[in-house]
């Protein structure tokens, strides 16, 4: 670390005062720097290198060449002047094309399902979450600070709850509001007003209990296509922000509570997660429900949405406009922690205390539904029902060794898992592909993320020295090395503002406002990420004590695939001794496979981890399957559970 920022973080801190709010630092960030467009194109042409042909990657120098000698300078300058006035040169233009299009998903417990009752674990999950609003609303949530001295940016706190995306025929906005005092409840194709506060504040969590369970009870049937209503915020933007205009006209008070509400609640009539009988394919069935659902029993617009399962099991959808994964994973914390540890549960599973049965019941909502939206809503049902049951989701947890282990080899976790996925992809795929790593960069005001690209020349020759029987464990081992120092400097870079994807999306954007053709430009846009990854961090260790609870270890969360023949793969490190997969892909694809995948990160994990000393016991220690892979056989099923509650799913099935 440099003098001038010691200096800096030091005034920082002295500034700040003893005890920082949630946005204490903001004013004092630095702004994201532009990068030199000439170091940028290096970096561009070096991360391609390993995917291209000869012929290809000298047709693309050329094309490099070109745009560096006659667009580059003019493209350059406005961004450095975009970057005096704005408070980020990218991130506005990040969040209008790319990021009002995707979502991902959080998971609850693996193993453990604190009660049973549908409501009562409903009325704890949105009591815990208000909890939240309200430390957040007081700007009680302690900063976030890298390696605890580098603040990070808090801006994306700020629209976590009372956030909806608006559709628009030219494109999306985000609605904000300052406060809302109820929640959205979906539940049998019926809409509900669930009020969350009284004269005397926020309601219990038993109160809440049994507004949810007074919903459950009600017998009342949903009316004509009303239950497939949502299917409308997974149609094509374009249709459902026509739609939505008659919506508004015919039904803008249901409308209003649905778009105007702190979130949304979805009580499923279906169980979920980790099941006895089929643990492998429950826990799939599980991430695909949260992640796509039945296409209408989701409102996708909404920050988040809450779905509880009928057998106590709950999770989030996540609308990623609004924030990245760090922020609604640092709530998603808080929330577990909070509804389990502190709330608790009666002996009988119900939410702690007494309900006022006094409380007003939940408002039904109406909908007057005009004739010429019919159609629209059954086109939309039919177009979310296709994409849902498009996607494909694999979750497996991996318990032979996790971040302890990596530790002793003196390794960052991170690194060595990206290179276990080049591994694992390429015996998957046969070849190398563009790999989209996201990371934050939020060191700066209003930071979002930046790509690491991680398929290196460098983690290339090591993929190649594993699958070549005559090279050593000790001739792989060294390439593994360079292959993760590069990765680390990469992502260094990213963390750093010196990373080439968002100069590059940004310099496309500019060149688009200015009516420039540039072929150059035109093929980093085009370019295809066929295996998009990213950890899950987790952020507040001190609220899970997961050597003395081990149970209550999370499922972490995923995403989808980016491409149509491509991987979504995000991992979890939950303690010291289990990383948490999610693999996506589309069933569609002739080229994928979630469950094959799966079986080559397991493989490739424990071929790494063979390439040092203690990890050739934990490949001895694995019980073989007959099929020997280039540098060993394969693992067998999974490992139980430490506390002997239940295996995870066994990798047989992959």
């Amino acid at each position: 670390m440099s003098s001038p920022t010691k200096t800096w973080l030091a005034l920082v801190r002295i500034f700040s005062g003893r005890h920082p709010m949630l946005f204490s630092y903001q004013r004092s960030l630095p702004r994201q720097p532009v990068p030199s467009v000439q170091d940028t194109v290096h970096k561009y042409l070096e991360s391609v290198r390993p995917v291209l042909s000869d012929e290809d990657f000298d047709w693309t120098a050329v094309l490099a060449q070109e745009f560096l000698r006659l667009q580059a300078s003019l493209l350059q300058w406005y961004l450095q002047l975009k970057s005096w006035w704005a408070s980020n040169y990218v991130t506005d233009w990040w969040e209008e094309f790319v990021y009002l299009r995707s979502r991902n998903s959080l998971m609850d417990f693996l193993y453990v399902t604190p009660t049973p009752v549908q409501a009562a674990r409903a009325g704890n999950a949105v009591h815990a979450l208000l909890l939240y609003r309200h430390h957040l609303n007081r700007q009680e949530i302690l900063p976030t600070l890298l390696m605890g001295v580098r603040p990070l940016c808090s801006a994306q706190y700020e629209k976590i709850f009372n956030t909806t995306r608006i559709p628009g025929v030219q494109k999306d906005h985000i609605r904000h509001l300052r406060d809302s005092r109820h929640v959205a409840v979906f539940h049998r194709g019926r809409f509900f007003r669930v009020g969350t506060h009284s004269q005397s504040g926020l309601l219990s969590p038993r109160d809440l209990e049994q507004q949810f369970q007074r919903i459950l009870d009600d017998p009342s049937p949903a009316c004509p296509h009303e239950e497939h209503l949502a299917a409308l915020t997974a149609a094509p933007r374009d249709t459902w922000a026509q739609v939505r205009r008659s919506l508004k006209s015919q039904a803008e008070d249901a409308l209003e509570a649905v778009e105007g509400a702190a979130f949304f609640v979805s009580l499923d009539s279906e169980p979920a997660g980790l099941a006895r009988e089929d643990p492998a394919a429950s826990l799939d069935a599980y991430a695909h429900a949260l992640l796509a659902g039945r296409g209408h029993d989701r409102w996708y617009d909404k920050s988040f949405t809450l779905i509880v399962f009928s057998n106590g099991k709950l999770g989030l959808s996540v609308e990623h406009s609004w924030a990245d994964c760090p922020i609604s994973g640092h709530m998603w914390e808080f929330t577990l922690a909070t509804e389990c540890f502190q709330l608790g549960y009666s002996v009988d599973g119900h939410c702690k205390g007494h309900p006022d049965p006094s409380l007003p019941r939940p408002q039904r909502l109406h909908w007057d539904l005009p004739e010429k939206i019919h159609l629209s809503i059954s086109l939309a049902l039919r177009g979310a029902k296709t994409l849902s049951g498009d996607v494909d989701c694999h979750v497996f947890p991996f318990s032979h060794f996790g971040k302890s282990f990596i530790k002793r080899c003196h390794l960052s976790s991170d690194s060595f898992i990206q290179m276990a996925l080049q591994l694992a992809h390429f015996r998957d795929r046969g070849q190398f592909c563009l790999t989209y790593e996201s990371t934050m960069t939020r060191l700066f005001l209003e930071g979002r993320t930046e790509t690491v690209r991680s398929c290196t020349r460098e983690a290339c020759s090591f993929v190649r020295a594993m699958e070549d029987k005559e090279k050593t464990d000790s001739q792989c081992l060294a390439l593994f090395r360079l292959a993760v120092d590069k990765h680390q400097a990469l992502l260094k870079a990213a963390m750093s503002g010196q990373g080439a994807d968002r100069h590059l999306f940004a310099l496309c954007i500019v060149a688009q406002f200015l009516h420039l053709q540039s072929p150059f430009l035109d093929q980093v846009h085009s370019e295809q990420w066929q295996l998009a990854t990213s950890q899950i961090p987790v952020q507040q260790t001190h609220l899970f004590d997961v050597h003395n609870y081990p149970d209550y270890v999370s499922s972490g969360g995923g995403f989808g695939p980016i491409d149509d023949h491509g991987y979504g793969v995000s991992y979890i490190f939950m303690g010291d001794e289990m990383i948490t997969f999610h693999i996506s892909s589309k069933k569609s694809s002739t080229k994928t496979d979630s469950h094959r995948l799966g079986q080559h990160i397991e493989d490739a994990l424990l071929d790494v981890a063979s390439l040092f000393q203690e990890g050739k016991r934990l490949k001895r220690g694995c019980r073989g399957r007959g099929e020997e892979g280039p540098r060993g056989y394969r693992c067998g099923p999974l490992p139980c559970h430490p506390r002997g509650s239940m295996a995870p799913m066994p990798s047989t099935n992959f």
